[in-house]
């Protein structure tokens, strides 16, 4: 087989949100976030995943989304949309039953006047200057909103993966401010760091999303995912020679190299090239020169014979690790997990 396996560990990925909906204190109900394709690993079977385990409500990114997971799980669950209210979503939300957080004036007005009876939640902007209603425009319309009853009210903490950062502070102020007086609807602040940060910040809902798959914040999360990438070819690199485009690398040694059918087509970040390692068992082997799109090759000199594989996330890696390599996040590692990958699905 020449194409590289993703394996998906559904039965982690339940553990993980069972482990965060345990940490969600107090009587909290906890959602999953499940956007960006279920960052990566499949929306569909991500999210029945999920629900058999007891999550009834899910947040994606756009009504598109949306429509998958109501596919995926029909009628039962409420499904949230963070971009809210869209041109040209309403019958998508009105026929799927979708939820849109509203996030503007212009987004109010036009679920008023095209679903009126239909409901709807509101995102309020704390202070991270990416989405929702700011103060003014809160105060402007809230007597508003709050008369045609929300569902949800929500906001997005900036810096809940830095537990000591002033402004997990500031922003809960500020929530607080916006939202203390709004009766009984449900509120929401925090994602996976939140959960993290204690009681304080869960208020009635809390929404993971990283933390589900892997990722940090979470330290006590188990392994979601495990990429092996097959090897093509293995040769003998002479002293003085090199390896890959642009000459990058050139062996101080005579080296032992393995080439493995995987790149940057299939979302394996280029600037990991000079950091970066795979994996034969425990044996870490250092990738040489550039990552190109096809292909990567790693030094196997150590090993005691060629190996048919090479792990580049598991038990020795993680999506942090990686990332950390590449000079990212994790969540740009899972979500840019290529399409070309044979996946295979595990528990669940």
């Amino acid at each position: 087989m020449s194409t590289a396996s993703l394996k998906i560990d559904l039965d982690a990925l339940v553990a993980n949100w069972r482990a965060l909906d345990a940490a969600s204190e107090g009587g909290v109900e906890t959602a999953a976030v499940v956007k960006a394709n279920g960052y990566g690993l499949g929306a569909a079977r991500v999210a029945r995943a999920l629900a058999r385990a007891g999550a009834r409500k899910f947040f994606v990114a756009l009504a598109e989304e949306g429509a998958a997971i109501r596919d995926a799980l029909g009628p039962d669950v409420a499904i949230y949309v963070f971009s809210g209210h869209m041109a040209g979503d309403t019958d998508t939300i009105a026929d799927l039953g979708l939820i849109p957080m509203i996030n503007s004036l212009e987004q109010l007005l036009r679920h008023f006047e095209s679903l009126p009876d239909h409901p709807f939640g509101i995102q309020l902007d704390t202070g991270m200057n990416r989405l929702g209603m700011e103060p003014a425009e809160w105060a402007a319309v809230r007597d508003i909103a709050l008369a045609q009853g929300p569902v949800l009210i929500m906001s997005h903490l900036a810096c809940a993966d830095e537990p000591n950062h002033a402004m997990n502070a500031r922003q809960l102020r500020a929530f607080r401010q916006m939202t203390d007086d709004c009766g009984p609807v449900p509120r929401s602040l925090s994602a996976t760091g939140g959960i993290l940060l204690g009681r304080a910040f869960h208020f009635d809902i809390t929404r993971p999303g990283i933390g589900l798959y892997g990722g940090a914040p979470f330290e006590a999360a188990k392994p979601v995912v495990e990429l092996e990438v097959p090897v093509i070819q293995t040769r003998l690199v002479a002293k003085g020679e090199s390896v890959g485009y642009g000459n990058s690398w050139t062996a101080p040694a005579d080296t032992h190299v393995a080439t493995v059918a995987a790149g940057y087509a299939d979302g394996l970040i280029r600037a990991m090239g000079p950091k970066g390692m795979l994996f034969s068992g425990r044996s870490a082997c250092k990738i040489l020169g550039r990552v190109s799109m096809d292909l990567i090759c790693a030094d196997i000199t150590a090993l005691e014979e060629a190996p048919k594989s090479l792990s580049l996330l598991g038990p020795n890696q993680g999506v942090d690790q990686l990332a950390d390599a590449a000079g990212t996040i994790g969540y740009e590692i899972l979500t840019s997990l290529g399409l070309r990958y044979a996946r295979r699905y595990t528990g669940g």
